[in-house]
């Protein structure tokens, strides 16, 4: 029985099958901007992805904005050992509580998005052994982590930023730089400030 616990269904990113992971692909503009930005999920484990895609609706096997760029992968042990101290008694149990959860929720970019359901459902799992997980977390933790599907995710992420970047630095010189610069700072602080200083602006 262990052992079973310790298998794995295998990743089939043609499938778009990503079993015990957290997901990540780029958005269109946003991460066009600022590359480290982008749209999360969580996957059961068959594989199926979940994702808070809008107000009262957690997508099921249809991922926003496309197809997975980065992720990763809970091995088996980890997963069942965290599980070892909750009510829930699968991975999947766990899930189900947060996708319940999320269809009672309005969507806000700023306030309660993609990044609030999945440390939502981290700390119901209390994954890496803490229950402490938020949106800032998370986000660190998939750029620093993330494994790459391909060279093709790589290009389909960072080719529009270069892009823009190129062009913007022409046409508008400096002037561009500052706003890019500027925007990217005003994003990420907004949610530092509402992680870590007032607490009950980011839902989770």
């Amino acid at each position: 029985m262990e052992a079973e616990r310790s298998q794995l269904s295998q990743i089939d990113p043609r499938r778009a099958r990503f079993p015990c992971c957290i997901v990540w692909t780029p958005i269109p503009f946003i991460t066009w901007l600022v590359p480290f930005i982008g749209h999360i999920g969580i996957c059961r484990e068959d594989g199926v992805i979940l994702d808070f895609a809008g107000p009262n609706f957690v997508s099921v096997d249809n991922f926003a904005f496309g197809a997975v760029a980065r992720y990763i992968q809970v091995n088996g042990d980890e997963r069942y050992k965290l599980l070892g101290t909750q009510v829930e008694a699968t991975w999947d149990d766990a899930l189900k509580k947060g996708v319940q959860e999320f269809q009672n929720r309005s969507y806000n970019l700023f306030t309660c998005n993609c990044h609030s359901f999945v440390a939502n459902n981290l700390n119901r799992l209390f994954y890496s052994g803490h229950d402490k997980w938020n949106v800032v977390s998370l986000a660190a933790v998939m750029f620093l982590r993330g494994r790459w599907v391909s060279t093709a995710s790589v290009v389909k992420t960072f080719a529009p930023f270069a892009v823009m970047l190129t062009v913007g630095a022409l046409l508008g010189g400096m002037t561009f730089l500052v706003g890019l610069l500027a925007f990217a700072a005003a994003m990420t602080g907004w949610f530092l400030v509402g992680t870590y200083c007032i607490k009950s602006l980011i839902e989770l």
